[in-house]
């Protein structure tokens, strides 16, 4: 089970028993206050109910397990140890699979039994796994972490992650973990090594030290095509593209995989710029929505992958890496921000020298 409606991603649920008429008589049933509350906190956990049970994340990054009906507690997790937070935590919910319980925290990704919150000994060292390991640098100089939790495909646990966008830079790699053991059973590069489609898109040893091109909000699973849908975000430097001259694949993208064994399945596609200077206009910053026909809304007449700003048609089946589409061509600021040049203009000389950087 995944939040935001599960796999597909769609938000939306086909229950009847409240609707626009009666949902002015709703009433509080139950609530529960986690006490973990501090300076600047917030809490985005999308929590989520399996079996009576509703599984959900605090502010301090605590697992509980609630009896739905009745708001009881059942049990509780903290991967704190006892420590307090000393900075506030965005952080989006937790993955629910048959016996277990996946939440991630701080560099760490942890397995949980779903009946007792106590950790599963027999995944990765101690019911842990190190996300700064197996990105081929060393894991002690980067800064990797996940505030949306993965995605199941059959025994994949398959994960974005949340890095810095600063130079030398943690690599945004999509990568998928054997949910009984914790280990890697593949890796998607969304900056390409040598050799991978896309590497001629960067300079050539932008894979050693640039960072970002993470899918940091979630990704999509459709389950009967095997294919699992991420889109990226800006590559270090953020909003500064001058470091990285090329189209960037695949920074800045919608991507398609295939599910079990991390192939490009041939709809990939570029919605951004290459310097991310428009991120504003065209924002990529939620994980895709997979809708099927008026089931989500009455506009989509076929299968179709939802962002935030961009409406694409997705296969009814897998298609070859060769296909991957190309990314549209570059527009210039001027088309972007027609009225750029205006402004510049009406700028003292020292602030307009500084535009770009903002």
């Amino acid at each position: 089970m995944a939040v935001n409606g599960g796999p597909y991603n769609i938000r939306y649920s086909e229950l009847r028993q409240i609707d626009r008429d009666n949902v002015r008589r709703l009433q509080v049933a139950w609530s529960y206050d986690a006490h973990d509350a501090f300076k600047d906190s917030e809490m985005q956990s999308n929590p989520i109910i399996v079996d009576g049970v509703l599984y959900a994340t605090t502010p301090k990054l605590r697992v509980l397990a609630l009896d739905a009906q009745t708001g009881r507690e059942i049990w509780s997790f903290d991967p704190n140890q006892g420590d307090q937070p000393q900075r506030r935590y965005r952080h989006r919910g937790v993955t629910v699979y048959k016996d277990r319980v996946f939440v991630s925290h701080r560099n760490y990704l942890w397995a949980l039994d779903r009946r007792t919150g106590k950790p599963i000994q027999s995944f990765g060292d101690n019911g842990r796994i190190d996300l700064r390991k197996g990105l081929d640098r060393p894991a002690e100089n980067m800064t990797v972490s996940a505030s949306s939790p993965g995605v199941i495909f059959e025994d994949l646990l398959i994960m974005g992650s949340t890095v810095p966008e600063t130079l030398p830079g943690s690599p945004g790699d999509i990568r998928a973990f054997d949910v009984n053991t914790g280990k890697v059973r593949w890796t998607f590069h969304t900056i390409p090594h040598p050799g991978e489609f896309g590497y001629d898109t960067w300079p050539p040893e932008a894979y050693k030290i640039s960072g970002g091109a993470n899918a940091w909000a979630g990704l999509s699973v459709d389950p009967k095509l095997g294919m699992v849908f991420g889109a990226t975000g800006s590559a270090s430097f953020d909003f500064y593209g001058a470091n990285r001259i090329g189209d960037n694949l695949f920074a800045d993208c919608v991507i398609a995989l295939d599910a079990a064994r991390a192939v490009g399945s041939g709809i990939s596609k570029a919605l951004n710029t290459t310097s991310g200077i428009l991120i504003f206009q065209q924002p990529l910053v939620w994980s895709p929505s997979l809708a099927t026909g008026a089931k989500w809304t009455r506009s989509l007449r076929s299968r179709k992958q939802v962002t935030s700003s961009f409406s694409i048609e997705r296969p009814a089946s897998r298609c070859s890496p060769s296909r991957i589409a190309k990314r549209p061509p570059r527009r210039s600021m001027a088309r972007s921000f027609p009225r750029l040049s205006h402004i510049r203009s009406n700028l003292r000389p020292s602030r307009a020298k500084r535009l770009p950087k903002t």
